[in-house]
C-alpha cells in the first residue's frame, strides 16, 4: 500500500467527543507512530469462566 501524505496548515477550535467505542482513535496534528494496546477493565469478580455452581455452606 503507498499513501502519500501533504501536510498543510491546520487550526481545529473545538472538539466534542460524545462516546467512545471498543476501538477508538482522535488524533489531531503528526504523529510517527502509532501503537495500538487493549485493556479489560471489567471487574475480575465478575468475570465467570465455565458452569461453576456457587459453594454455600451445608445449614
Amino acid at each position: 500500500m503507498n499513501l502519500q501524505v501533504i501536510n498543510r496548515d491546520l487550526c481545529v477550535g473545538n472538539i466534542k467527543i460524545d462516546g467512545v467505542a471498543s476501538a477508538s482513535l482522535v488524533l489531531v496534528g503528526d504523529a510517527n507512530i502509532i501503537q495500538n494496546a487493549a485493556t479489560f477493565d471489567t471487574p475480575a469478580e465478575s468475570l465467570i469462566i465455565g458452569p461453576l455452581v456457587p459453594l454455600t455452606p451445608k445449614g
